[in-house]
């Protein structure tokens, strides 16, 4: 390490933060530090484990476009806004899809980014570093693992297979192939497992926000999940389960700036207004029709819209009218304009109304991002206890999603027929067969995690019979072409050992 010299800037440094983020703009300028001469302090630490996070950030849109990647994609969403604004957006909707298309090199860029940070905290901090109190040496490598884990697993989870770096790497080093899937998530078990004996249950303070012992093991369950590790997934997300965890009464807080830090959100990207440099959620504008000054991107498709179950009496699933702006509905307190969106549609999870955040600052939303819910560990739960042959676990993990759902009518007021659930709304299921159970829980999973960037993801996971009759109306689409994005071409040209 003693040659590898570290650029920590302001800008790197006093980014992006999972704590409050107020209390670290009054650093100084850091310049440039020897990894040895830098890791001092705890002080210093806590400023490259900050550092850590800022590439989770939606500061800007175009250059963190999971958005695109996981549901433009898909069957939820597509690109939206003018033709021709943002094209390589577009050429992602249409499965025209090369190694130069920036989406896909802004996603490589990011995530290995956030690699790197986080092998420089892990490589200043060995035990023979005393200078670090252990207190703070010993969540600072937690948050770092964890991190390092869920870069990983979006990096595994978008490229299939890929370089795997633990250390900061000289240009030498750099030159290396791509491994098999099993060794990335060989890694990212490994990483997850060590932050979870070292970091705690909770944070307060300006540390709200930080990973946790249940982000890492929810990481880990998910992980588990995507490798078919059936038992193995159910075990942890029952891990996850036992830490107190709650599902809110009223799914829609989930995305509401007053009540972003609750019982659900096990992991969320944090973002705050009115701060420079700029910390608040750009997906506020970008998503916002132009008539609110925003860009008009990200629809939703009728598809998404006719995945929502209804009572017999024709009442939704609530989740509908929280998620998605429609037609008849009020949208943010305005009556919906179809003329908005391009499929009629517009996604709510990600914006703010205009009395919350003008117009004026429409790019600079104080909304977090909810990366990983309990919703979502309690589906982990019931997909991978069904695959295992535990349909009576599966049942009793996906009921719990189904009754807060369905109750969102008794605890939302501002519901029409509230404090009654309508009859025969998301009842509880009860069937054992694994292959209906199956179906039952990816229509769930479709509705409860709508537009949260993971569909495509889940469509190529559950195989090619189930990608075909997603997404087998667009022309250009071919699984076995698809089933993973292309690396990105700058990498193909720096690293000559890719392909090995």
């Amino acid at each position: 390490m003693k040659n590898k010299r570290i650029t920590l800037s302001l800008l790197t440094l006093l980014g992006l933060s999972m704590a409050a983020c107020e209390k670290f703009l009054d650093q100084p300028v850091l310049g440039q530090f020897e990894a040895g001469a830098f890791f001092t302090s705890d002080a210093n630490t806590i400023l490259a484990v900050n550092a850590a996070y800022v590439p989770l950030s939606f500061r800007d849109a175009a250059s963190n476009p999971i958005w695109v990647l996981g549901d433009v994609a898909s069957d939820d969403a597509v690109k939206g806004s003018n033709p021709g604004d943002q094209a390589d957006f577009d050429n992602i909707d249409q499965f025209n899809i090369t190694p130069i298309n920036s989406a896909v090199e802004a996603l490589w860029k990011r995530y290995y980014d956030g690699v790197f940070r986080c092998n420089v905290v892990l490589d200043g901090l060995p035990e023979s570093n005393t200078r670090v109190s252990a207190g703070v040496r010993q969540q600072a490598m937690g948050q770092a693992q964890f991190l390092r884990a869920y870069y990983y697993f979006q990096l595994t989870t978008i490229y299939g297979r890929i370089p795997l770096r633990v250390k900061v790497e000289t240009p030498a080093e750099l030159q290396s192939p791509a491994r098999d899937q099993s060794v990335i998530y060989a890694q990212i078990e490994a990483d997850c497992l060590a932050a979870a004996n070292n970091l705690p249950e909770s944070w307060s303070g300006a540390d709200q926000g930080r990973a946790t012992k249940g982000a890492a093991l929810a990481l880990l369950a998910k992980t588990y999940l995507y490798e078919q590790k059936w038992a193995l997934a159910a075990q942890t997300a029952q891990q996850v389960e036992g830490l107190g965890y709650k599902l809110l009464p009223v799914y829609a807080d989930n995305f509401r700036a007053a009540t972003k830090y609750n019982s659900e959100a096990i992991f969320a990207v944090q973002h705050t207004s009115g701060l420079s440099p700029a910390q608040g959620n750009n997906l506020n504008q970008w998503f916002a029709p132009r008539q609110q000054n925003g860009y008009g991107f990200f629809h939703p498709t009728q598809s998404l819209v006719d995945n929502f179950e209804k009572a017999p009496d024709g009442t939704p699933d609530p989740r509908l009218d929280y998620s998605i702006g429609r037609e008849g509905q009020l949208f943010f307190g305005e009556p919906f304009d179809v003329n908005w969106s391009t499929t009629g549609y517009l996604s709510k999870k990600h914006l703010q109304p205009l009395s919350e955040i003008p117009a004026a600052i429409k790019g600079d939303g104080d909304l977090n991002f909810q990366a990983i819910r309990y919703a979502e560990v309690l589906l982990i739960d019931a997909e991978a206890s069904n695959e295992a042959g535990n349909p009576t676990a599966a049942l009793a993990a996906l009921n719990q999603v189904r009754k807060r759902a369905r109750e969102s009518y008794l605890n939302d007021p501002t519901l029409a027929g509230t404090g009654t659930v309508p009859e025969g709304l998301l009842p509880d299921i009860t069937t054992n067969d694994q292959g209906q159970l199956r179906d039952i829980i990816r229509q769930e999973r479709r509705s409860e995690m709508a537009l949260e960037f993971q569909r495509y993801f889940d469509i190529m996971r559950y195989g090619e019979a189930y990608a075909r009759q997603a997404l087998g109306t667009i022309p250009n689409f071919n699984y076995a072409q698809h089933r993973f994005y292309p690396i990105p071409q700058s990498e193909r040209d720096t690293n000559k050992r890719l392909f090995e």
